[in-house]
């Protein structure tokens, strides 16, 4: 992963809500998941790939592995910006290092997340090495950043 922290990275603003925590006002560790989700999402539309398409195209691009690493705790009414890098993974993966920062300054979790890109026929769904060239265009462009 050297070099990657370089390129520009997608981002995304959030503020924690109430249904974000825990009874103790800590953002609770699914809604990092959550976040991770819409930051994916968001940077696919900036790229000009709406997942919802992509789903009814008969492809998915499902989590295959995610670890998180929490630094510092976020609590209610703190503003989280998510910085997301892209790179090729082992083999199909899709890696997405995404760093959460509480304001802009404080490195809160950091979170690795593999992904894969399938096919699913009927009730069979298949690992794709290579997608169709618009989604192969659309994943580089991911590894770039945003223009």
């Amino acid at each position: 992963m050297s070099g990657i922290l370089e390129l520009k990275p997608w981002s995304l603003e959030k503020i924690v809500l109430p249904q974000h925590t825990d009874h103790a006002g800590v953002m609770w560790h699914g809604s990092y998941v959550r976040l991770l989700e819409e930051a994916r999402i968001n940077a696919l539309l900036n790229v000009g790939l709406a997942y919802e398409e992509l789903s009814r195209k008969g492809y998915e691009l499902p989590v295959i592995e995610l670890q998180i690493k929490y630094k510092i705790p976020l609590f209610h009414g703190d503003r989280v910006s998510l910085k997301s890098w892209v790179t090729p993974g082992k083999g199909p993966r899709w890696r997405w290092r995404t760093n959460f920062y509480k304001g802009h300054n404080y490195l809160s979790a950091i979170a690795n997340v593999d992904l894969v890109l399938i096919k699913k026929d009927f009730s069979e769904k298949r690992l794709l090495r290579n997608g169709p060239v618009y989604i192969q265009k659309a994943l580089l462009d991911l590894q770039k950043g945003p223009t």
